[in-house]
């Protein structure tokens, strides 16, 4: 068992009520890990208060949202919206007259790009205008927010910000052979992390991912001594990825999706966690398990950690749910393919030498292999080739269950909040679900 701190019993306490405040640090859009969160306030009771990240006009400016936008946008939170736009990131920000980020990588070709190189002192003054940018704009949505949340109340920040690959079209075809090729179309993640181009995506991703979360918690100072001093409680959550503990031959083991291009910014992430929990600031990074949503698609393989949720069901005092999660799921495959024959295959791949090698806590994120992508990749397709229907995956059906699961999890655990990085693995997310659809 690898030594980090998880979280293994659900939190029972509470202590947000009806008329405290949610903040979104982030715009929502689709589907995803908040959802559940905003659930849980909602059933509280909370205020619900959103950010926007803003629009692009056709001249590439940022601009806030038009009146329609914003009835639209705050009619999917179910909340209010501050109108202040905070895209975070500095691809598309530059001093006046000077080209952008993203404009310095248009020459970039499929040819050229690992050799090409950046003018680092432009790249460095475009940083500073998006930092700049980015504060300011954090000062006026907290100054906003503050005319927002009574006295007397507690208030719950919940930071979802991350990405930040520049808009280039040379970065899709690179994208495509890291993440899904094999054999002779297999590109190392390494190639990408040593050029130019992705030291500069590196950057951008500590500034979305990781560096919001320091400008949120210094941003918002004010609000946080306020509410304090009356009495009330203020909480930040952020998402982070580290690996998960799955079931692997009968026991619970971390395991991790490779490359993870991202991985060093969510480690950023969980640091400016620690520096704030080292000050009395309650802010916790809860590090959630693989899912498959829209932007993770790309990164063929993430998905196969999901299936031995469906023994952590059982494991976990699923019952009959559980059961019928696994008929679910067998009606999901192919006429004569059997649900536990494809667990055996996952067992299989979990064992094969290769992904034991990539089970190296203290070496995340690890580059990828030719030898990887062929079991990862080679894998995935297999599986995926066993449904009905590829537009209707198992793992489709599983990501939803964890999204249900991880919301409880993270509002309670904030409220009595134990480490500034926790991990939720399949441990605690099968109990969660087995608590609510099987309980004793």
């Amino acid at each position: 068992m690898t030594q980090i701190t998880s979280l293994r019993d659900i939190p029972q306490k509470n202590i947000f009520r009806k008329g405290d405040t949610f903040v979104l640090f982030g715009e929502l859009f689709g589907r995803g890990y908040v959802n559940g969160l905003l659930d849980e306030a909602r059933k509280a009771g909370m205020n619900i208060v959103g950010m926007t990240v803003g629009r692009r006009d056709e001249n590439l400016a940022l601009r806030p949202l038009n009146a329609e936008e914003l009835a639209e946008a705050e009619a999917n939170l179910g909340g209010r919206i501050i109108n202040v736009p905070l895209m975070a990131g500095f691809d598309l920000d530059a001093p006046a007259g000077e080209p952008t980020p993203t404009a310095l990588l248009a020459d970039l070709t499929l040819k050229s790009w690992q050799e090409d190189k950046l003018d680092w002192e432009k790249i460095e003054r475009s940083r500073a205008a998006g930092t700049a940018r980015f504060t300011a704009s954090v000062a006026k949505a907290m100054a906003e927010l503050d005319s927002l949340i009574p006295d007397g109340s507690n208030v719950y920040f919940a930071h979802t910000m991350a990405g930040g690959i520049p808009k280039v079209k040379v970065f899709l075809a690179i994208a495509n052979r890291i993440y899904k090729g094999r054999g002779e179309r297999f590109m190392s993640s390494r190639a990408l992390l040593d050029s130019d181009l992705g030291k500069l995506i590196l950057m951008n991703f500590d500034e979305v991912t990781a560096n919001t979360l320091q400008h949120l918690i210094d941003g918002s100072a004010a609000i946080r001594n306020r509410i304090e001093q009356q009495g009330g409680q203020v909480r930040y959550s952020a998402y982070g990825y580290h690996g998960t503990e799955i079931l692997i031959d009968g026991k619970y083991q971390w395991q991790t999706y490779s490359n993870y291009t991202q991985g060093l910014a969510k480690m950023r992430l969980e640091n400016v966690a620690k520096a704030a929990w080292d000050k009395g600031i309650k802010a916790t990074v809860f590090n959630c398990p693989e899912i498959r949503t829209n932007s993770s698609d790309i990164f063929v393989g993430v998905e196969l950690s999901l299936f031995p949720l469906l023994d952590a069901l059982k494991k976990e005092g699923g019952g009959g749910w559980a059961e019928q999660q696994w008929e679910t799921c067998q009606a999901l495959l192919e006429d004569g393919t059997s649900l536990q024959d494809l667990l055996d295959r996952i067992a299989a791949y979990n064992g094969d030498a290769t992904s034991v090698h990539f089970r190296n806590f203290a070496a995340w994120p690890m580059d990828n292999t030719p030898e990887l992508a062929e079991v990862m990749i080679g894998t995935s397709d297999d599986i995926t080739k066993l449904h009905k229907d590829r537009k209707e995956l198992i793992t489709d059906h599983l990501s939803s269950l964890v999204l249900e699961g991880t919301g409880p999890l993270m509002f309670h655990a904030m409220s009595d909040p134990q480490a500034p990085v926790v991990w939720l693995n399949h441990d605690i997310i099968a109990r969660q679900l087995s608590a609510v659809h099987n309980p004793a």
